[in-house]
């Protein structure tokens, strides 16, 4: 009920004046943070999908950071909406449904080609399973961002950033001006005011002092928040939390006894293999459904396929007893 709450509540406070918009969000923000109940082990989505209209002088990108979505997420799922001067009144949809990866629910489960970072913990006041999910930035093709397990080994906030000698060269070789050994906290600090260290040496999960830049491959490797989204996520995820790094371009989950199918980019990387992606999604799809009695919608999946634009859709339709082949 409360997550249903907190969408009807966003429209609502759409249609205000800018003004009293900007006054409440100050107030309010914290209800966009995406956090659900943890469902059951036989069910794999979560959120929902919904439309918003366009607020004059607003960009895609402030809609998406209001919502917890990032760039990129957004952008692919409005292909025909400008990205820096939508139409005032334009319906803008919100990606807000997620398949949860395949992976451990527990800890931190980070899926790279997706840019989104799913938390699992418990509710302290009520004991009760939950799962948060936040938009973040990845390693660019040259600074991958590291596949496997590690650890939160230490919580650092106001942290002082030391660049790595091989950033340093890069600003040189860019022609940008030379790289401090040192840079104290403040606003031209890029890990923001957190920043959580893995056991992965050299590699962080931090704010930012580009916010705008969350939810594309735009980091050396390091993983960023919105300043706003770490400023709640810190003080509540302990230091040993577990954290699993997938890449996971296809997702499936059920839901209501339907498969659902979620396709995302391939990272730069991964490109050649997408010539493979419709055997890879269907030798997935098959193994799903083994034993069951479904009826794959073709249509839909080869249209997920081909549009990738992250948001899940159902493609079984089950049949029911006495159905005559």
């Amino acid at each position: 009920m409360a997550i249903i709450f907190m969408f009807k509540a966003a429209k609502w406070f759409r249609k205000m004046s800018c003004a009293l918009l900007f006054i409440l969000f100050i107030n309010v923000w914290p209800l966009w943070a995406a956090t659900y109940p943890m469902p059951p082990a036989d069910v794999d989505l979560i959120g929902y999908t919904f439309t918003v209209k366009a607020l004059a002088q607003e960009t895609l990108l402030d809609i998406a950071r209001q919502f917890d979505l990032g760039q990129d997420e957004i952008l692919l799922a409005n292909p025909n909406v400008d990205r820096w001067m939508p139409i005032e009144g334009t319906e803008v949809v919100l990606p807000g449904r997620f398949i949860i990866p395949r992976a451990e629910r527990k800890g931190v489960v980070l899926n790279l080609p997706e840019m989104r970072l799913y938390y699992f913990y418990t509710d302290d006041l009520e004991q009760k399973p939950m799962v948060k999910s936040y938009p973040v930035s990845v390693g660019r093709m040259d600074w991958n961002t590291p596949l496997g397990k590690a650890r939160i080994e230490k919580k650092d906030q106001d942290p002082s950033w030391r660049p790595p000698e091989s950033i340093k060269l890069e600003a040189v070789a860019e022609g940008r001006d030379p790289l401090p050994d040192v840079v104290p906290p403040g606003p031209d600090n890029p890990l923001g005011r957190y920043a959580l260290r893995l056991s992965i040496p050299g590699y962080l999960i931090h704010s930012t002092n580009k916010p705008y830049g969350v939810g594309m491959r735009v980091t050396h490797g390091c993983v960023r928040m919105y300043p706003e989204n770490i400023e709640e996520f810190f003080p509540i995820i302990p230091v040993r939390t577990m954290v699993q790094i997938v890449n996971q371009p296809i997702k499936l989950g059920w839901q209501d006894n339907t498969l659902f199918l979620e396709v995302h980019p391939l990272m730069d990387e991964d490109q050649e293999e997408n010539q493979n992606l419709l055997c890879m999604a269907y030798e997935m799809i098959l193994t799903e459904i083994e034993n069951k009695d479904a009826i794959l919608d073709v249509k839909t999946i080869k249209q997920a396929l081909e549009e990738k634009n992250g948001m899940p859709v159902p493609i079984t339709v089950f049949v029911g007893d006495g159905f005559d082949f």
